[in-house]
């Protein structure tokens, strides 16, 4: 064999390559988080569709509303999480569900609640980045995914389909779905996924995987096919059937069986081997490092270039950097400096001026 780097030899085996080795191993001890929202108006087959994904109950099933039971005059969010595990690797999903969604006669700004969280987990892992005694490993409850679930009307977006996924677009990784889909005949899903794909153009709305992320060649030709194939036009079932000796996971019709892991049925196999088969990680790294980093700018940005002050107990005190500090020091004479603290290289004042 034959080692070389930069163009030289060398003399023998060094074990760079095992490097994939210690990652994987690593990954198996520890486990990883996957988070996923499920949004749409009642009765699409959310939750029995990421249970098909997932093949165990891992999201709670609602059949729509009872007629005893009201519905919810706000979005709520409700999440629930499971460790799974396959091949001795671990991994703590967790399932967002929005019920309410899209069930109101006024459904105006009803995407806010659903940003305001998608928000509210950025800013919770921010403020655990930097605490002055950060934990080894941050809880990653950001949202890495989000399905949203169209109605298989065959005719055209609502405009709530349209202002949800412009605004949740720039926050989330955006995965549009065409639920139900074998209530449309062949030449209407065909003909729906282009009318979808091309209003989705015309108004300006970017869904995973954006063109700007694709690395390379090799990526730009991969994505390019899954672009084309979205919205997936897809099944969900829980409940098996024989077909052709065979059992098989599907929807019974007075004309036959749906089988959803059938590409020639529905696009449910597409679906789950780019969610989960080939691009998991990536919708990982893009939410943490396009979307979160994204909202961390501003949020320092908003903040005058400072990080959130660090938790404390019982304790009115903030943390500011010591160039900003001694500034505001310099002009007032009033900042109160209690202490001091190395944190990262840089040196940090616990003041209890509130003015900072």
């Amino acid at each position: 064999r034959i080692y070389s780097v930069c163009g030289s030899t060398l003399l023998g085996y060094i074990g760079i390559d095992t490097i994939i080795e210690q990652m994987r191993k690593k990954t198996m001890k520890t486990g990883f988080d996957f988070n996923i929202m499920v949004v749409g108006h009642s009765g699409l087959g959310k939750s029995t569709l990421v249970n098909t994904l997932f093949k165990s109950q891992v999201s709670r099933k609602s059949a729509g509303w009872s007629r005893d039971e009201k519905i919810p005059k706000t979005v709520e969010i409700k999440s629930v999480s499971h460790v799974i595990e396959e091949g001795g690797v671990k991994m703590k999903l967790t399932i967002i569900d929005t019920p309410g969604f899209g069930d109101q006669i006024n459904n105006n700004n009803c995407w806010e609640p659903i940003e305001k969280y998608i928000n509210e987990q950025y800013e919770k892992f921010l403020k655990e980045e930097v605490n002055i005694a950060r934990k080894k490993r941050i809880p990653d409850t950001r949202v890495h995914c989000c399905l949203y679930f169209i109605s298989p009307t065959g005719h055209s977006l609502r405009q709530l389909d349209i202002e949800f996924m412009k605004h949740l677009s720039r926050v989330v990784n955006l995965i549009p779905v065409i639920a139900k889909s074998d209530t449309l005949t062949p030449d209407e899903k065909t003909d729906f996924k282009q009318r979808v794909r091309k209003e989705l153009e015309i108004c300006g709305i970017e869904f995973y995987p954006q063109k700007e992320f694709d690395e390379d060649t090799e990526d730009k030709s991969d994505n390019d096919k899954i672009r084309e194939a979205m919205p997936f036009a897809v099944v969900g079932s829980d409940k098996e059937y024989q077909v052709n000796s065979k059992r098989v996971l599907g929807r019974k019709s007075p004309w036959g069986v749906v089988e959803v892991e059938n590409p020639n049925h529905c696009e449910f196999s597409l679906l789950r081997d780019f969610l989960i088969r080939s691009h998991l990680q990536d919708l990982k790294e893009v939410t943490h490092n396009i979307h979160y980093e994204t909202y961390r700018a501003k949020r320092l940005n908003d903040n005058g270039g400072v990080a959130p002050p660090p938790v404390w107990t019982n304790m009115a005190l903030c943390a500011v950097p010591v160039c900003q500090l001694l500034s505001t020091h310099a002009q007032t004479g009033t900042t109160n400096i209690s202490e001091f603290s190395v944190y990262h290289d840089s040196i940090w004042f616990h003041t209890f001026d509130s003015n900072l």
